[in-house]
């Protein structure tokens, strides 16, 4: 299956052997958001699972699922306009993107895309102009809605930047679009958001969006696969019969080699892996994309070697289980985490946040997170008197500037739906206290920007506090969320407003039309239904 990219809108070919013709350049074209259909085999084998969706593509009517690859380098800025053509009032029809991972460090919060806390809607037939550059991070990233529970309709697609002065560069051959690697839940039926707490799983798992697709090597290859879950809800195990696989990545963060059979994913979470072809027997294997605890349609893919005499997967395996545990990940650039080397450090602001479930929906600390009438970045810039009267009450908590902040996370694996795969937006963050561990890492701590709170259903009890840290260095409203878009849309989520008066150096850097379209959404929020639903 072919899936489109853009790296100065135009397919990326393999990154090793071609660094030398990439040029510097700003990366900038239209990202078109339609509607389409997609049709897929019944996992029962009784016909198909054909449904609307969400899609994305690189031109006017186009729209993939996955969408379209954007490729880069560390050091660009890149330049797109968001252009919605929704038209099924069956589905969500505004939208917003996010471009998950990327921290927004050089105040550029505002393109952010989180409605209602650094952005309004884009209405259809209308368009946004993203623009943010990303100086100092590199890996794999993605791009998602996230307005409601839109993208979990289609809307999602990979990010990958590049680096030139990668320290790996030697250690792969080839690292291009056919190295992407998207885990995928997917539903029969288009989904509502008022389905907040869904009790039905997903109905298939995809990769690169097709029901066991081939993937193709060369023997005598060495191959840097990017792993995305970009699923609504699924956790998901991969492994590749009889391989091992060499992690060097985990959400833009590059780690000393760890040899692995298995990768634990959250909805969310990246990883980049050396596969080595080069002393390997040639043939077909399979690729497991299992679900912890079987609770829910697993999926699956084929590598296959180039000449291979068989398309029937070789099953017999030698390999002992290794699983890859984060607490062992060891950074390849060390770093300590921020504050002192104790719990309880004085130069340390600590905020535990206690999951629950009421009956209107899951609550951090007591709260529902319900997003404002207005966005929170519009409500700062507005010169709100102090940070405590921002909405939504009791979801919005104020973060000096240049401080040490330290959440732990409490009661996570006693809430439905577990496990809760964690991000915060603007930052990567320190863990310094990982799942099922009961000790902490002050000195080389793993860093990432989303994080599992609490275990697998297979896996031991009673060591579910997970405790992270990051500095305060980056204004603006970040939202701190569960990644599994049922749980944020049923509250599991607050905003930290980091440096409060420092995000009014933001101003001059957001377009008119930021502002502009805050006015052409409340207008057409404002219309009765039956207007909306039709092209104005």
């Amino acid at each position: 299956m072919f899936f489109p990219s853009f790296t100065f809108w135009r397919t990326a070919p393999a990154f090793a052997s071609v660094a030398s013709s990439f040029r510097n350049i700003t990366v900038s074209g239209d990202l078109y958001i339609v509607n389409g259909n997609t049709s897929y085999p019944n996992p029962n084998g009784n016909g198909v699972i054909s449904r609307p969706a969400v899609l994305s593509g690189l031109g006017p009517g186009q729209g993939t699922f996955p969408g379209p690859t954007i490729n880069g380098w560390k050091g660009d800025t890149f330049s797109i306009n968001v252009r919605n053509q929704l038209r099924d009032d069956q589905m969500l029809r505004e939208t917003t993107i996010h471009w998950h991972g990327i921290e927004q460090i050089r105040g550029t919060g505002w393109a952010d895309g989180v409605a209602f806390v650094t952005q309004c809607p884009i209405i259809p037939d209308d368009y946004f102009p993203y623009k943010f550059p990303v100086p100092d991070q590199a890996g794999t990233f993605w791009y998602h809605s996230h307005y409601s529970t839109q993208y979990c309709d289609g809307l999602r697609g990979p990010f990958i930047i590049r680096d030139r002065q990668d320290p790996y560069l030697s250690d792969y051959d080839i690292d291009d679009d056919s190295t992407v690697i998207t885990l995928a839940d997917w539903y029969r039926t288009y989904l509502e958001p008022s389905l907040w707490l869904r009790l039905t799983k997903w109905d298939l798992t995809l990769v690169n969006g097709a029901v066991k697709p081939t993937i193709t090597v060369k023997p005598g290859k060495r191959y840097r696969f990017r792993l995305i879950n970009i699923s609504c809800d699924a956790p998901y195990m991969f492994s590749i019969d009889d391989h091992v696989l060499t992690v060097i990545e985990a959400d833009g963060v590059l780690y000393k080699k760890y040899v692995v059979t298995e990768i634990p994913i959250l909805a969310s979470q990246r990883y980049s892996f050396i596969l080595d072809t080069r002393s390997h027997k040639s043939g077909t294997y399979k690729i497991n994309v299992d679900v912890p605890g079987n609770t829910g349609p697993a999926g699956s893919a084929i590598l296959q070697y180039e000449g291979a005499s068989s398309n029937e997967p070789i099953t017999s395996s030698a390999l002992a289980t290794i699983t890859l545990d984060e607490a062992l990940m060891v950074p390849y650039y060390p770093a300590p985490a921020p504050g002192g080397p104790t719990v309880d450090a004085k130069d340390v602001v600590n905020h535990d946040l206690v999951l629950n479930i009421s009956s209107e929906g899951f609550v951090i600390n007591n709260h529902r997170f319900r997003p404002p009438s207005v966005d929170v970045l519009l409500q700062i810039l507005s010169h709100a008197k102090r940070p405590e009267d921002l909405l939504p009450p009791g979801s919005v908590i104020p973060l000096p500037r240049n401080a040490n902040i330290q959440l732990k996370f409490l009661n996570a694996g006693k809430t439905p739906g577990a496990p809760h795969p964690f991000h915060l937006h603007g930052h990567t963050f320190s863990v310094v206290r990982s799942i099922l561990h009961d000790d902490y890492n002050w000195q080389n701590p793993p860093r990432r920007d989303t994080v599992s709170t609490s275990r697998f259903n297979n896996q031991r009890q009673n060591l579910d506090e997970v405790t992270i840290r990051f500095k305060t260095d980056n204004p603006g409203p970040w939202i701190l969320h569960c990644h599994i878009d049922w749980h944020l849309e049923a509250g599991l989520a607050l905003v930290f407003a980091e440096d409060f008066d420092g995000v009014a150096a933001w101003q001059k850097n957001i377009p008119d039309k930021w502002y502009d379209d805050c006015n052409k959404y409340w207008k057409w929020m404002g219309q009765p239904s039956s207007k909306r639903d039709v092209d104005n």
